[in-house]
């Protein structure tokens, strides 16, 4: 084995750590992928806990800091609020606001799971579809018939009886022929213009239809959002498994220091250096943990669970980073298909119908009426003759037709408005397709440079460190160096696989699609 040279002697007592020295020379003949892929991790384990177990009791002198270190950082973990985080939701501790009930065990979800249960369960999303179902509510009640009015009719009450229905036409002394013959029942009907009503039920059909496709676009808004969370999510699990990984790499430095340090070929302070570097890597993984844990629960609030409920996160990054369609494809579909552009479309034809509605004021309206004449009250038996009246109304605009020029101009600037407002729409949409590719390729760009170059590179340097170490050469301080690049180096391309998985997702949406 490389680590056994010539300068070891029988007088080396055995080293009671669990990394042997097998361990360590199959570990440098091994080679460590440079690839990455997201790992995957359940909410029911605590995410940082790496156990290493290491310690040489035969080391009496000097003292073993590094014991002292381990049982300092088991009580910290210990008195950590990890656990209260992770802990199962319970009826006693749920707000009453949470309809939904909590979830016995962790839910596994991919990316299009999620997405579809923020399509069914967002409470935006559910107001927006309430909204779009209350405007075409109104579409039918515009189209209907308006309300018939009855009336009735009664004159010539006689003195000290006002409501004298049934004899207010019986002959006296004083009026020996009757006071009235003018009871009365009437219906009247109002009538608008042919078309008028129609136009006014198609603008408000047209008015429903451009607010269903705005809370389409927010739906695509909403998920870009959970995308970003998501891979977010995905890029601090694969951090934290590039940590755990780390703190493997430094156990076995510190093994070889140590191993080296009880021949006399190294000082004891290169063990101690590689122990608070190992110590360094574990205490990183508190903060991406907290990161975490953030990242599910915004993903859990945004497609409506309740926010601690257990949520595993299930990708394979391989598989979503497919091919992206060029540009000029996607700024086509963009202009064609993107919900805001459908809106805005939708908003410009009900302001065109508005004009034509405002044109249509100039025109009368109508109002039918029906009546029926009694020479007696309307409550009483009926001794006389009946006879019956059609009336025809014409409601016409007077004044000059003041209120409908205007309303013909009002129309007009709304049109206008709405014109300038699609075009507008429509180089917004187009300038976010441009931006979100730039971005797009920069990301991918940066992936590529990272996962084919620079990470192999810091991987090989590790590697020679190691190897030149183990065989009692001298360099410890650039084999740490080389180790710290290789960790960040390989966190970056977490970072920056989940940046250009991001990026791809704003992509899709900003062109109106789905980014699966």
């Amino acid at each position: 084995m490389l680590i056994l040279s010539k300068h070891i002697t029988s007088e080396v007592k055995p080293l009671k750590s669990k990394t042997s020295f097998a361990v360590i020379a199959c570990v440098l003949c091994a080679s460590v992928s440079p690839s990455l892929v997201f790992a995957q991790s359940s909410m029911g384990e605590t995410p940082a806990s790496v156990t290493v177990q290491s310690g040489d009791t035969s080391l009496a002198v000097p003292p073993s800091i590094g014991a002292q270190l381990g049982a300092q950082d088991q009580k910290s973990s210990a008195n950590s609020k990890a656990a209260e985080l992770f802990a199962p939701v319970t009826k006693a501790n749920t707000p009453k606001i949470y309809a939904k009930p909590i979830a016995s065990g962790p839910t596994e979800m991919n990316l299009r799971q999620l997405w579809n249960e923020l399509k069914v369960n967002n409470p935006q999303l559910s107001s927006l579809r309430e909204s779009y179902l209350s405007a075409k509510a109104t579409v039918p009640q515009i189209n209907a018939p308006a309300n018939p009015q009855v009336g009735l009719v009664w004159s010539g009450m006689p003195v000290n009886s006002p409501f004298a229905l049934g004899g207010a036409n019986a002959p006296s002394q004083q009026y020996p022929g009757g006071i009235s013959s003018n009871n009365s029942i009437s219906v009247a009907q109002p009538f608008q213009f042919p078309g008028k009503k129609s136009l006014a039920a198609d603008i408000a059909d047209t008015n429903a239809e451009a607010l269903l496709a705005s809370s389409e676009s927010t739906y695509l808004q909403l998920g870009a959002q959970l995308s970003t969370l998501y891979y977010s999510a995905l890029s601090s699990q694969k951090q934290l498994a590039v940590l755990k990984e780390s703190v493997i790499r430094l156990e076995m430095i510190k093994n070889v220091a140590k191993a080296r340090y009880a021949n006399n070929a190294a000082a004891y302070v290169e063990y101690l250096n590689a122990q608070v570097a190992q110590s360094a890597a574990q205490a990183d993984q508190f903060n991406l943990e907290r990161q975490l844990n953030v990242a599910l629960h915004n993903i859990n609030t945004l497609v409506g669970r309740h926010s601690r409920e257990k949520l595993v996160l299930r990708g394979d990054v391989r598989r979503a980073m497919n091919g992206v369609p060029t540009l000029i494809e996607l700024e086509d579909y963009a202009e064609s298909s993107h919900p805001s552009l459908k809106s805005s479309a939708l908003q410009l034809d009900a302001a065109r119908k508005g004009v034509d509605l405002a044109k249509k004021a100039y025109l009368p309206d109508f109002q039918v009426i029906g009546s029926s004449y009694t020479p007696r009250g309307p409550f009483s038996a009926n001794n006389g003759a009946l006879f019956y009246q059609f009336e025809l109304d014409l409601i016409i605009p007077l004044y000059f037709f003041t209120k409908e020029k205007y309303g013909v101009e009002q129309a007009q600037r709304n049109q206008a408005a709405a014109e300038a407002g699609n075009i507008s729409n429509r180089q917004q949409i187009v300038l976010a397709v441009n931006t979100a590719y730039a971005a797009y390729e920069q990301a991918k760009n940066q992936t590529q440079f990272l996962k084919e170059r620079q990470v192999p590179q810091a991987d090989a340097a590790y590697k020679v460190g190691l190897t030149q170490y183990s065989n009692n050469g001298q360099g410890f301080n650039d084999l740490l160096t080389a180790q710290t690049q290789l960790r960040n180096l390989e966190i970056a391309l977490a970072q920056a696989e989940s940046n250009l998985l991001q990026t791809q997702a704003v992509l899709m949406v900003s062109a109106g699609k789905e980014p699966f």
